[in-house]
C-alpha cells in the first residue's frame, strides 16, 4: 500500500480523490468526494450525537477529510483520534482542493491536520485536538470510551485484512453504551460480523451514487 501509485481525479462534486491503480480502488466515491464524507460521517455519525463532548474515532485517516469536515462542523470540544499504517506525503496533500472547495478561509487547518505530528495529541482549534496514531488498526491498541466511529478502510474487496469478526469486537468494547459507528458499506457479511459484535444495525440511504449505507450502534439492549 504505501509504495502504490495514487493518482489525483476529480470526482462528480467538483472535489479531489485518489486513484490506486493497482488496486482499481479510489480513495472516495467518483460520486463526490466531499458529498460522500458529509453524507456517511458528518450526517449520519457526527449530527447524530446528543453529547456536549465528543471522542471520535476514525479507521484510515487518509486524505483527511473526514477529520477537516468533523473539525468545520463541530460546535462541541472534540478528541479526533485516527488510525493509519500509511501516511500520505505532504506534496500529494497539498495537490487536494479541500481546503479551498469547503472553507477557503480555514484552508490552513487542513494542512494543520497533516502537519501536526503522529502518536502525540495536538490542539488543532480550542474545540478540536487531533490524536494521530500512526499503525495498524487490526494490532494496535485502541482509544477508549469512544463516542463516533468512523469506518472508512477500502472496500471489503479490495482490502479484506480491514473487515473481519476481531476488529468489529474490539471496536464495539472501546466504545461507550450508545456510541455509533458508520461506514459507506453495506454488505451483507459486514453487517453479520457487526451484528455478531452485537451492534444494532441499521441500513440507511446512502450518499450519491449507492442506494445503501450501514449505521451500528452499541445500544443498551444490543449488549451482551
Amino acid at each position: 500500500m504505501k509504495d502504490l501509485c495514487k493518482k489525483l481525479q476529480v470526482t462528480a462534486d467538483g472535489s479531489h480523490t485518489l486513484f490506486i491503480p493497482e488496486m482499481d480502488e479510489h480513495y472516495h466515491s467518483v460520486n463526490g468526494a466531499i458529498q460522500e464524507s458529509s453524507h456517511v460521517f458528518i450526517q449520519a455519525g457526527l449530527q447524530q450525537l446528543m453529547k456536549t463532548n465528543a471522542r471520535i474515532l476514525e479507521i484510515g485517516f487518509g486524505t483527511g477529510l473526514n477529520a477537516f469536515l468533523t473539525l468545520l462542523n463541530t460546535n462541541i470540544p472534540v478528541e479526533y483520534y485516527t488510525i493509519e499504517l500509511y501516511p500520505l506525503p505532504l506534496d500529494m496533500i497539498r495537490s487536494l482542493n479541500y481546503g479551498k472547495m469547503i472553507c477557503p478561509e480555514k484552508e490552513e487547518l487542513f494542512f494543520a491536520l497533516h502537519i501536526a505530528p503522529w502518536n502525540t495529541p495536538v490542539k488543532i482549534t480550542d474545540r478540536f485536538t487531533l490524536h494521530k496514531i500512526q499503525g495498524d488498526s487490526n494490532t494496535c491498541t485502541l482509544p477508549e470510551n469512544i463516542d463516533l466511529v468512523y469506518f472508512d478502510a477500502f472496500a471489503p474487496d479490495k482490502q479484506p485484512e480491514m473487515w473481519n469478526q476481531a476488529i468489529f469486537n474490539k471496536l464495539y468494547q472501546s466504545m461507550i453504551n450508545n456510541g455509533i459507528l458508520t461506514t459507506y458499506c453495506a454488505k451483507g457479511s459486514v453487517r453479520r460480523m457487526m451484528q455478531e459484535a452485537g451492534y444494532s444495525i441499521e441500513r440507511i440511504s446512502g450518499p450519491p451514487g449507492k442506494r445503501e449505507m450501514l449505521r451500528a450502534t452499541k445500544s443498551y439492549s444490543s449488549l451482551r
